[in-house]
């Protein structure tokens, strides 16, 4: 069987909504079943996913998955937006920017993007609006900043990538911090833009900003303290060597259920139950599709799919800008219409030779491809942020995307300068 063939039956399976792990797994299984001398037999299809789950790395996803959960029951980021708001909500733009650090710093709690658009959007969406803001606009900064959930470590697609490439997790997390930055930076830019062009209500802005002053900030910050001090703790146990990335996920789901229930007091045992269902049953169909995309990774290489491709694309492209443009435009597509782990696990094996070849090191590939994929989270048809942000405030997501469009230009802006300067992804392993 042909390898177009192959991907015009994974193409279809897609277009008639069958589930992306079901699809992976059918056209990992046809070509043995075709083809009786091919090594790919279903037997070793199925070895395969099973043995693609066997991984200790891999063990950090559910651990982020879980810890993002409790720390949203445990009402963590309206203690993060709080200290933003006391510090920046009198300036231009202030609430919606405290909105995209609070992002920022959910996302280096969290590693998803979908849970820190939940998490954050759930809880600051309704400010915005009762402070005047557009509605529109108040999710669309929520959708797009809740891309930052899988830039800013630690990210569950760095890991994922790190599995397929063989890339340190360690390493990509530090190299993530400061394009994660930049991006933020950028959205907060247009964010004063469009404050200045539409103006903003400072008669309602001072009311709620000035009931945090009224506290004092020793005590904002004492509510927010071990809020603050959890990205630092999961952070800093992986970079002082106290504890691998796993390890450190592990730390966060026994920080997140300290805090909560100890401190905050907004979880009760009887919760627990219903939390760990919510985290099974968000990471049960990554699961699925993690095993089914090892599988067809290891088939397509058995097929010598990645050494085909990249000799095409080489031969085709011989300016290395002109490359680098072509296959940023090739991932600006992928994250429209898949999911980032899929996305990761099937390309990383085709794409990874061909910019090593140029001399770009994983890294930054690594970190190019999950900014890439992140612009998907908010662009249609499969715009995961959006649907998230849509079921939170009743808007079609066609309307919420083109809120969020001017915004998805600043981060394309990053995307090429992440690209063209490596020394913004790799200058904190050097």
């Amino acid at each position: 069987m042909s390898v177009a063939v192959v991907f015009l039956i994974f193409v279809v399976c897609l277009v008639i909504a069958i589930p992306v792990s079901i699809s992976l797994g059918i056209v990992s299984v046809l070509p043995g079943a075709f083809d009786a001398s091919f090594t790919a037999s279903a037997t070793y299809v199925i070895r395969s996913m099973l043995g693609g789950l066997d991984s200790f790395p891999l063990l950090a996803v559910p651990m982020f998955v879980l810890s993002g959960i409790i720390m949203a029951k445990g009402g963590i980021s309206k203690k993060l937006f709080d200290v933003f708001a006391f510090f920046m909500g009198k300036r231009t733009a202030g609430m919606p920017c405290a909105v995209i650090v609070t992002c920022l710093f959910y996302g280096a709690i969290s590693g998803s993007a979908p849970a820190t658009v939940a998490a954050v959007g759930s809880m600051t969406i309704p400010i915005l609006l009762e402070l005047g803001y557009d509605k529109k606009f108040a999710t669309a900064v929520v959708a797009v900043a809740g891309g930052l959930g899988v830039i800013i470590p630690p990210s569950i697609p760095f890991i994922m990538y790190g599995m397929a490439s063989g890339a340190s997790v360690s390493d990509l997390f530090l190299a993530g911090i400061i394009p994660g930055l930049l991006i933020g930076a950028l959205l907060m830019v247009y964010a004063v833009y469009y404050c200045r062009k539409h103006g903003e209500d400072k008669e309602k802005i001072n009311q709620v900003v000035g009931a945090l002053h009224e506290k004092g900030i020793l005590q904002v910050l004492k509510e927010s303290f071990f809020a603050l001090l959890s990205p630092v703790i999961i952070l800093g146990c992986i970079y002082s060597g106290v504890a691998s990335p796993t390890e450190a996920a592990v730390i966060s789901v026994f920080y997140a259920l300290a805090v909560s229930m100890a401190v905050y007091k907004s979880i009760q045992v009887k919760d627990i139950w219903k939390i760990m269902v919510e985290a099974i049953r968000t990471f049960a169909p990554i699961l699925f599709i993690l095993a089914s995309s090892v599988a067809f990774s290891r088939v397509l290489t058995l097929m010598q799919v990645p050494q085909t491709i990249s000799a095409w694309i080489l031969s085709h492209f011989t300016n290395p800008v002109v490359l680098l443009l072509a296959l940023n435009g090739f991932l600006l597509l992928v994250g429209m219409v898949m999911d980032t782990t899929p996305a990761i696990l099937i390309l990383t094996p085709i794409l990874l030779p061909i910019v090593t070849q140029i001399g770009m090191d994983p890294v930054q590939f690594g970190i190019i491809m999950v900014v890439n994929l992140a612009i998907g989270f908010v662009t249609p048809p499969i715009g995961v942020n959006l649907f998230v942000a849509s079921s939170l405030v009743d808007l079609p997501v066609m309307e919420i995307a083109n809120k969020a469009m001017p915004m998805i230009v600043y981060f394309l802006a990053a995307l090429l300068l992440i690209t063209f300067v490596p020394g913004i992804s790799l200058m904190l392993i050097r």
